[in-house]
């Protein structure tokens, strides 16, 4: 809110009747009496006070043809009334700011009650450009980083216990960085096996389908989702030929010399029999139990 220099008057004619002319309201003869004239009308005092006076803004009552009268922005005062609210001092051809409820103050006054800012301990005045964060205010130019001390202004800030820190110092004193780009993660982030990446980063080797939050395969230090773990890396059972993927049902796999198969797969060629950690024999490619193998 800006600082006002000062409240002008008020105009309005105030006269006497030297031949026949009534009041416009109570039609007595203004003949040799004060009248006052104003939007076109004439009125005794009695009627200008009833009808057509202003209302003081501070004593609310009616500010007579006989008193002066100041005015701002559609309020008025009896030169008397307009004083600082703080301080009472008389604002008349002074500088004053309305404030909250429609008060006038003082310049002394608005100063004194100003918030201060927090770097340079100065108040902050009408006008003054100021950032505001957790009920904490600063000048524009008192809101600088803790680390390089540059103005931070408006821009993009992190805060950090007591201090402010701006993006770049923030990045390089806080940060972590990503073990895929060896960038800063600024913000967000996934986390595998204690290790950090960038959400854009950790993504699927095949088809870059993002990974956070989702089932994925980790082989020597790539990233598979699902599907194309299924459909390009994922051994083949030798039992069901479908890949065995390490999901629901399966995640137990049986291996030997060189084939896999899931462990509900891994049964008797010619008896059905389930092996799963059994004896078995493997001839010909094939697996079998030991009662089995005997009649080949």
């Amino acid at each position: 809110m800006a600082y006002h220099r000062h409240a002008g008057p008020t105009s309005y004619t105030v006269g006497t009747m030297s031949e026949r002319f009534d009041c416009h309201y109570c039609r007595d003869n203004l003949h040799g009496k004060k009248y006052v004239q104003k939007e076109g009308r004439h009125c005794c005092i009695k009627c200008f006070e009833k009808f057509c006076a202003n209302t003081c803004a501070e004593c609310k009552k009616p500010i007579g043809a006989d008193s002066k009268e100041l005015h701002f922005k559609n309020r008025y005062w009896h030169e008397n009334c307009f004083r600082c609210f703080k301080c009472s001092t008389s604002l008349v051809n002074e500088p004053f700011m309305l404030k909250e409820h429609n008060k006038v103050w003082c310049n002394k006054c608005t100063m004194d009650q100003a918030p201060h800012c927090k770097g340079c301990q100065k108040p902050i005045v009408a006008g003054d450009q100021n950032v505001e964060y957790k009920k904490t205010v600063w000048h524009k130019e008192c809101f600088t980083c803790s680390q390089c001390k540059q103005v931070i202004g408006t821009a993009s800030f992190f805060p950090k216990d007591d201090e402010i820190y701006c993006t770049s110092c923030h990045e390089q004193k806080f940060a972590k960085t990503c073990v895929k780009c060896k960038q800063a993660i600024t913000c967000g982030g996934v986390a595998y096996q204690e290790q950090p990446y960038h959400s854009e980063c950790f993504v699927c080797a095949t088809c870059s389908k993002k990974l956070g939050g989702q089932r994925f395969t980790a082989v020597e230090d790539q990233f598979y989702c699902v599907d194309c773990y299924k459909s390009f890396v994922a051994k083949k059972c030798s039992g069901c030929k479908n890949p065995i993927t390490g999901f629901g049902k399966g995640t137990n796999v049986v291996s030997h010399e060189g084939h896999s198969w899931h462990d509900y797969c891994f049964n008797c060629k010619k008896c059905s029999i389930p092996l799963a950690n059994k004896p078995f024999v493997f001839h010909s490619e094939q697996v079998y139990c030991p009662t089995c193998a005997k009649k080949l």
